[in-house]
Protein backbone atom coordinates (compact mmCIF):
# COMPACT_ATOMS: atom_id res chain seq x y z
CA UNK A 1 0.00 0.00 0.00
CA UNK A 2 3.03 2.67 1.00
CA UNK A 3 4.61 1.50 -2.31
CA UNK A 4 1.47 2.23 -4.37
CA UNK A 5 0.99 5.48 -2.81
CA UNK A 6 4.79 6.06 -2.99
CA UNK A 7 4.73 5.57 -6.88
CA UNK A 8 1.84 7.68 -7.22
CA UNK A 9 2.85 10.90 -5.43
CA UNK A 10 6.12 10.32 -7.46
CA UNK A 11 3.94 10.46 -11.04
CA UNK A 12 2.48 13.40 -9.77
CA UNK A 13 5.27 15.06 -9.29
CA UNK A 14 6.96 14.84 -12.38
CA UNK A 15 4.17 15.55 -14.28
CA UNK A 16 3.34 18.86 -12.38
CA UNK A 17 7.11 20.05 -13.06
CA UNK A 18 6.37 18.81 -16.86
CA UNK A 19 3.88 20.97 -16.98
CA UNK A 20 5.55 23.80 -15.36
CA UNK A 21 8.86 23.66 -17.90
CA UNK A 22 6.33 23.48 -21.00
CA UNK A 23 4.57 26.22 -19.44
CA UNK A 24 7.75 27.96 -19.06
CA UNK A 25 9.14 27.19 -22.79
CA UNK A 26 6.04 28.55 -24.18
CA UNK A 27 6.19 31.95 -22.09
CA UNK A 28 9.87 32.49 -23.84
CA UNK A 29 9.76 31.62 -27.05
CA UNK A 30 9.87 34.67 -29.32
CA UNK A 31 6.86 34.37 -31.51
CA UNK A 32 8.60 35.31 -34.95
CA UNK A 33 5.57 35.02 -36.87
CA UNK A 34 3.37 37.53 -34.98
CA UNK A 35 6.03 40.28 -35.28
CA UNK A 36 6.45 39.65 -38.79
CA UNK A 37 2.70 39.76 -40.15
CA UNK A 38 2.10 43.08 -37.80
CA UNK A 39 5.15 45.21 -38.68
CA UNK A 40 5.28 45.51 -42.53
CA UNK A 41 8.46 47.56 -42.07
CA UNK A 42 10.67 44.43 -41.19
CA UNK A 43 12.18 42.39 -43.69
CA UNK A 44 9.27 39.18 -44.00
CA UNK A 45 11.92 37.08 -45.09
CA UNK A 46 14.22 37.22 -41.80
CA UNK A 47 13.61 35.14 -38.70
CA UNK A 48 12.81 38.03 -35.60
CA UNK A 49 13.30 37.65 -31.82
CA UNK A 50 11.66 40.12 -29.71
CA UNK A 51 12.28 41.76 -26.40
CA UNK A 52 9.77 44.04 -24.38
CA UNK A 53 10.66 46.96 -22.65
CA UNK A 54 9.58 48.40 -19.27
CA UNK A 55 6.30 50.07 -20.71
CA UNK A 56 5.24 46.15 -22.36
CA UNK A 57 6.33 47.18 -26.18
CA UNK A 58 7.25 44.47 -27.82
CA UNK A 59 10.36 44.93 -30.01
CA UNK A 60 11.62 42.58 -32.96
CA UNK A 61 15.35 41.63 -32.48
CA UNK A 62 17.83 41.02 -35.12
CA UNK A 63 21.31 39.66 -35.18
CA UNK A 64 23.33 41.63 -37.63
CA UNK A 65 27.34 40.09 -37.33
CA UNK A 66 28.03 39.26 -34.28
CA UNK A 67 25.83 42.15 -33.18
CA UNK A 68 21.83 41.51 -31.58
CA UNK A 69 19.89 44.67 -32.41
CA UNK A 70 16.36 46.08 -31.64
CA UNK A 71 15.08 46.20 -34.92
CA UNK A 72 12.55 48.61 -34.44
CA UNK A 73 12.73 52.60 -32.72
CA UNK A 74 12.43 52.35 -29.08
CA UNK A 75 9.46 54.00 -27.77
CA UNK A 76 9.91 53.68 -24.17
CA UNK A 77 7.53 56.47 -21.54
CA UNK A 78 10.28 55.10 -18.65
CA UNK A 79 13.70 54.51 -17.96
CA UNK A 80 14.42 50.93 -16.94
CA UNK A 81 14.59 51.62 -12.97
CA UNK A 82 11.24 52.86 -13.70
CA UNK A 83 11.16 56.57 -13.86
CA UNK A 84 8.81 58.49 -15.78
CA UNK A 85 10.58 60.17 -18.91
CA UNK A 86 8.95 63.84 -19.27
CA UNK A 87 7.26 63.95 -22.47
CA UNK A 88 8.56 67.95 -23.34
CA UNK A 89 5.88 69.22 -26.29
CA UNK A 90 6.18 72.85 -25.99
CA UNK A 91 9.02 74.09 -28.44
CA UNK A 92 10.99 76.63 -26.33
CA UNK A 93 11.11 74.30 -22.95
CA UNK A 94 12.27 71.51 -25.29
CA UNK A 95 14.99 73.81 -26.98
CA UNK A 96 16.44 74.76 -23.20
CA UNK A 97 16.63 71.18 -21.74
CA UNK A 98 19.53 70.18 -20.19
CA UNK A 99 17.92 67.09 -18.92
CA UNK A 100 16.40 63.42 -20.49
CA UNK A 101 12.89 64.18 -22.17
CA UNK A 102 11.18 62.66 -25.30
CA UNK A 103 8.40 63.70 -27.90
CA UNK A 104 6.69 62.12 -30.45
CA UNK A 105 6.79 63.50 -33.75
CA UNK A 106 4.06 66.65 -34.25
CA UNK A 107 2.83 65.79 -30.46
CA UNK A 108 0.71 63.53 -32.46
CA UNK A 109 0.29 60.29 -30.59
CA UNK A 110 -0.74 58.57 -34.19
CA UNK A 111 3.24 58.58 -34.67
CA UNK A 112 4.31 56.65 -31.80
CA UNK A 113 3.28 53.13 -32.83
CA UNK A 114 5.32 53.43 -35.98
CA UNK A 115 7.86 55.35 -35.77
CA UNK A 116 8.91 55.60 -31.71
CA UNK A 117 9.61 58.56 -29.83
CA UNK A 118 12.66 61.22 -30.58
CA UNK A 119 14.46 61.00 -27.30
CA UNK A 120 16.87 64.32 -26.36
CA UNK A 121 20.82 62.98 -25.97
CA UNK A 122 20.54 63.04 -22.32
CA UNK A 123 18.00 60.59 -21.63
CA UNK A 124 20.75 58.47 -23.53
CA UNK A 125 23.43 59.53 -20.84
CA UNK A 126 21.12 57.97 -18.37
CA UNK A 127 21.96 54.66 -19.09
CA UNK A 128 18.71 52.97 -18.77
CA UNK A 129 16.72 54.19 -21.85
CA UNK A 130 16.83 50.49 -23.69
CA UNK A 131 15.67 47.49 -21.72
CA UNK A 132 18.02 45.97 -19.17
CA UNK A 133 20.57 43.70 -20.98
CA UNK A 134 20.78 46.28 -23.98
CA UNK A 135 22.10 49.88 -24.04
CA UNK A 136 22.46 52.52 -26.82
CA UNK A 137 25.38 52.14 -28.75
CA UNK A 138 28.52 53.20 -28.94
CA UNK A 139 30.22 55.21 -31.88
CA UNK A 140 32.52 52.24 -32.43
CA UNK A 141 29.47 49.83 -32.29
CA UNK A 142 27.80 51.69 -34.81
CA UNK A 143 31.45 51.54 -36.96
CA UNK A 144 31.12 48.05 -36.66
CA UNK A 145 27.64 47.86 -37.78
CA UNK A 146 28.56 49.58 -40.56
CA UNK A 147 31.57 48.11 -41.58
CA UNK A 148 30.62 44.76 -41.56
CA UNK A 149 27.80 46.03 -43.83
CA UNK A 150 29.78 47.97 -46.19
CA UNK A 151 30.53 51.76 -46.24
CA UNK A 152 29.26 52.54 -49.55
CA UNK A 153 25.99 50.21 -49.22
CA UNK A 154 25.10 49.67 -45.52
CA UNK A 155 22.24 52.45 -45.76
CA UNK A 156 20.63 50.61 -48.74
CA UNK A 157 21.07 47.25 -46.57
CA UNK A 158 20.03 48.77 -43.29
CA UNK A 159 16.84 50.76 -44.74
CA UNK A 160 12.93 49.59 -44.89
CA UNK A 161 11.88 49.28 -48.43
CA UNK A 162 8.15 50.16 -46.70
CA UNK A 163 6.27 52.99 -48.80
CA UNK A 164 7.64 55.28 -45.05
CA UNK A 165 10.75 56.89 -46.94
CA UNK A 166 10.20 59.07 -49.45
CA UNK A 167 11.28 58.15 -53.34
CA UNK A 168 13.60 56.87 -53.92
CA UNK A 169 14.84 55.47 -51.18
CA UNK A 170 18.21 54.77 -52.73
CA UNK A 171 19.63 51.43 -52.40
CA UNK A 172 17.00 49.87 -50.09
CA UNK A 173 16.92 46.46 -49.84
CA UNK A 174 16.55 45.96 -45.94
CA UNK A 175 19.10 42.68 -46.31
CA UNK A 176 20.09 43.25 -42.70
CA UNK A 177 16.95 43.02 -40.94
CA UNK A 178 17.41 46.72 -39.27
CA UNK A 179 14.58 48.26 -41.03
CA UNK A 180 15.59 51.83 -40.26
CA UNK A 181 12.71 53.86 -40.76
CA UNK A 182 12.66 57.76 -41.58
CA UNK A 183 11.10 59.10 -38.17
CA UNK A 184 12.67 62.04 -38.72
CA UNK A 185 14.43 65.19 -35.97
CA UNK A 186 13.41 67.84 -33.38
CA UNK A 187 15.87 70.27 -33.58
CA UNK A 188 15.17 73.67 -31.98
CA UNK A 189 11.82 71.91 -30.56
CA UNK A 190 11.01 72.15 -33.99
CA UNK A 191 10.16 68.94 -35.83
CA UNK A 192 11.40 67.99 -39.46
CA UNK A 193 12.38 65.47 -41.87
CA UNK A 194 10.01 62.88 -41.65
CA UNK A 195 10.21 60.12 -44.08
CA UNK A 196 13.47 61.83 -45.27
CA UNK A 197 15.89 60.17 -42.61
CA UNK A 198 16.68 58.19 -39.75
CA UNK A 199 18.96 59.48 -37.26
CA UNK A 200 19.82 57.49 -34.77
CA UNK A 201 21.83 58.59 -31.53
CA UNK A 202 25.17 57.08 -30.29
CA UNK A 203 25.52 56.91 -26.47
CA UNK A 204 28.95 58.61 -26.71
CA UNK A 205 29.55 62.90 -26.04
CA UNK A 206 32.27 64.68 -28.29
CA UNK A 207 31.77 68.17 -27.03
CA UNK A 208 30.22 69.70 -24.37
CA UNK A 209 27.22 70.60 -26.41
CA UNK A 210 27.34 67.63 -29.29
CA UNK A 211 27.42 63.72 -28.95
CA UNK A 212 28.03 61.40 -32.15
CA UNK A 213 24.88 60.17 -34.42
CA UNK A 214 24.14 58.07 -37.32
CA UNK A 215 21.67 58.67 -39.86
CA UNK A 216 20.50 57.27 -43.17
CA UNK A 217 18.63 59.34 -45.58
CA UNK A 218 16.10 58.90 -48.48
CA UNK A 219 18.58 59.55 -51.57
CA UNK A 220 21.81 57.84 -50.53
CA UNK A 221 22.62 54.00 -49.86
CA UNK A 222 25.64 54.72 -47.75
CA UNK A 223 25.40 55.36 -43.91
CA UNK A 224 26.91 58.37 -42.35
CA UNK A 225 28.38 58.44 -38.73
CA UNK A 226 29.79 61.83 -37.38
CA UNK A 227 29.15 65.18 -34.63
CA UNK A 228 27.68 67.30 -37.42
CA UNK A 229 25.33 70.37 -37.19
CA UNK A 230 22.59 67.70 -36.35
CA UNK A 231 24.18 66.18 -33.02
CA UNK A 232 23.57 68.87 -30.40
CA UNK A 233 22.70 67.12 -27.43
CA UNK A 234 19.10 68.72 -26.39
CA UNK A 235 17.78 67.77 -30.31
CA UNK A 236 15.91 64.77 -30.68
CA UNK A 237 16.65 61.73 -32.58
CA UNK A 238 15.90 58.12 -32.66
CA UNK A 239 17.28 55.47 -30.82
CA UNK A 240 18.29 51.71 -31.16
CA UNK A 241 19.20 49.81 -28.85
CA UNK A 242 22.24 47.12 -29.24
CA UNK A 243 22.23 43.72 -26.87
CA UNK A 244 25.14 43.80 -24.29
Amino acid sequence: MKLTLYISALILCVSFFTSCKKDKELEETPKEEDIKLNKPHLNQNLKYGTVADIDGNKYATIQIGTQTWIAENLKTSRYNDGTAIPNVTNETQWNNLSSGAYAVYDNNTVHDDTYGKLYNWYAVNTGKLCPKGWHVPTLAEWEALRDYLGWDSAGGKLKSTSSLWKAPNTGATNSSGFSAIPGGKRAYGIYMMMNDYSFFWSSESSSIQKSYYAFAVYDYEGFVLGDFADSEKNYGHSCRCLKD
